[in-house]
């Protein structure tokens, strides 16, 4: 029984782009707060160094990785762009075991999550977007040979 991953045919193309939608509107809509300065106080708080410069940073390399996945244009540079991101946010910012005990259970559900959607970023950065992606139709027609080639290479 194939599951049409080889072929592109059945439900793996249209699955894998709604996964991306999912996973990357994370990373587009979830952002805002890097740019309109408010994650900046909270980021402050948490001691990250640099923060009026890290937050903004952090926020576009998370939207260009989102993007980058949501099109699937470059997938897997955007799957590691999303693990440069979640890293060190995950380890900074949900360090659930440096938190007071009311806000414990919050952070480790943060850190949870986070740790999900890395492994997320993981397996995009290895398996890229897809077969309904720009990446793969850029392939085909990198791997389509010209009208006429077969018959000039055989002459």
């Amino acid at each position: 029984m194939s599951n049409g991953a080889s072929s592109g045919q059945g439900l793996w193309g249209p699955v894998v782009l709604l996964g991306r939608i999912c996973f990357a509107l994370v990373f587009i809509i979830g952002t805002t707060g890097h740019f309109n300065g408010q994650d900046l106080p909270y980021a402050i708080q948490a001691g990250i160094p640099l923060a009026k410069i890290m937050v903004p940073l952090a926020g576009a390399i998370a939207v260009l990785g989102g993007l980058s996945i949501l099109f699937g244009y470059k997938a897997k540079l955007g799957g590691w762009l999303i693990v440069l991101f979640l890293v060190p946010v995950t380890l900074m910012m949900h360090n659930f075991w440096a938190a007071p005990a009311t806000m414990r259970m919050m952070q480790l559900t943060n850190f949870e999550k986070n740790l999900s959607m890395l492994g997320g970023a993981f397996l995009i950065s290895q398996f890229g977007a897809g077969p309904w992606s720009l990446d793969a139709l850029s392939a085909s027609k990198h791997s389509t040979p010209a009208p006429g080639a077969a018959a000039t290479a055989a002459r």
